[in-house]
């Protein structure tokens, strides 16, 4: 048996520092699965820094912590007011929809706010009026029918390829 006390890291909040950087806004998150998901996604594509909104699942929640596979290290997540904190940032926020506009065919800019929303619900409607764009993963062929959406997981690691692919 293997026993390590680690201490839980708290990182300054500081909305300067986010300017010109490409971060991800979690709106609701609930299944510690999916959150450990999105933390080692982010991590993989170079995201450093997750804000989450206050009813989204605890990060050191031990399924989240074992699910980040040690990304958690790399990765700050902030619990805040996503509907106050977004606005602030002066950033384009992207949020994914059903009924937004074509991932592959959308501007997008190097820096932002992606947001995921709820696993059942999506994104909150107060986070839906801070919007400055509304993106949706197109099934194919288009007009297929096909599952009711993706996992939100999946749907965040498709967004954020994209954003990084564009970057290349």
């Amino acid at each position: 048996h293997v026993l390590a006390v680690f201490e839980m890291p708290q990182y300054p909040w500081n909305p300067s520092a986010l300017k010109g950087q490409l971060i991800l806004a979690l709106d609701g998150i609930q299944d510690a699965g999916n959150l450990g998901t999105i933390i080692r996604m982010a991590d993989w594509f170079g995201i450093s820094t997750i804000l989450c909104s206050m009813d989204t699942v605890e990060v050191f929640n031990p399924k989240v912590v074992q699910a980040t596979m040690g990304a958690l290290a790399r990765v700050q997540v902030h619990y805040v007011s996503l509907p106050t904190v977004l606005p602030q940032l002066d950033m384009p926020i992207y949020i994914t929809a059903l009924d937004g506009d074509n991932l592959y065919q959308a501007s997008l800019s190097n820096q932002g706010v992606i947001v995921m929303g709820n696993e059942g619900n999506g994104v909150s409607q107060a986070v839906k009026q801070v919007a400055t764009a509304s993106l949706l993963i197109p099934n194919f062929p288009v007009g297929r029918l096909t599952s009711e959406s993706l996992n939100v997981g999946v749907a965040a690691a498709i967004v954020c390829s994209e954003f990084r692919r564009r970057q290349l």
